[in-house]
């Protein structure tokens, strides 16, 4: 998932789940995969509620995904959180050229030509987003007390 906001709501969701179904954990099998077999339900669930079925994975890929994160713990930068957050407030139009720049790795020629517009204007525009949104990250740091 790639945004924060989802992979709380669905952490929340297995946390639920673990919770309500408790008593029928096995104590002589591994917590952590019993959990993470309960998180991989609700990854599912969160997928076709989005309706985004062309993304489902085989049980056995989902199986390794659930492997790997037990092996590792991933954590969220507070950075990266606030960009998220920043990237929220941008117009439409900014959040397409960044999506055109950083998602699809277009040149500035391409991205000029996809949105009719000069390739001057599209540096300019990339230049002031990114000023935007690094005055937004730092400010949203700063108010959360650089957690």
């Amino acid at each position: 998932m790639r945004r924060i906001a989802d992979r709380d709501d669905v952490l929340q969701q297995v946390a639920l789940t673990v919770a309500r179904r408790f008593e029928e954990y096995d104590g002589q099998r591994p917590f952590v995969a019993w959990a993470l077999w309960l998180a991989k339900s609700r990854v599912i669930d969160f997928y076709r509620s989005q309706d985004r079925q062309r993304f489902v994975l085989s049980d056995g890929m989902l199986d390794r995904v659930a492997d790997t994160l037990a092996a590792r713990h991933v954590d969220v930068s507070p950075r990266r959180e606030a960009l998220e957050e920043c990237l929220d407030g941008l117009t439409q139009r900014s959040r397409n050229l960044l999506r055109l720049r950083y998602d699809d790795g277009l040149p500035i020629d391409r991205i000029a030509a996809a949105a009719r517009l000069t390739p001057g204007s599209v540096r300019v525009a990339l230049y002031r987003i990114r000023e935007v949104l690094a005055v937004c990250i730092e400010r949203r740091i700063a108010a959360e007390g650089g957690r």
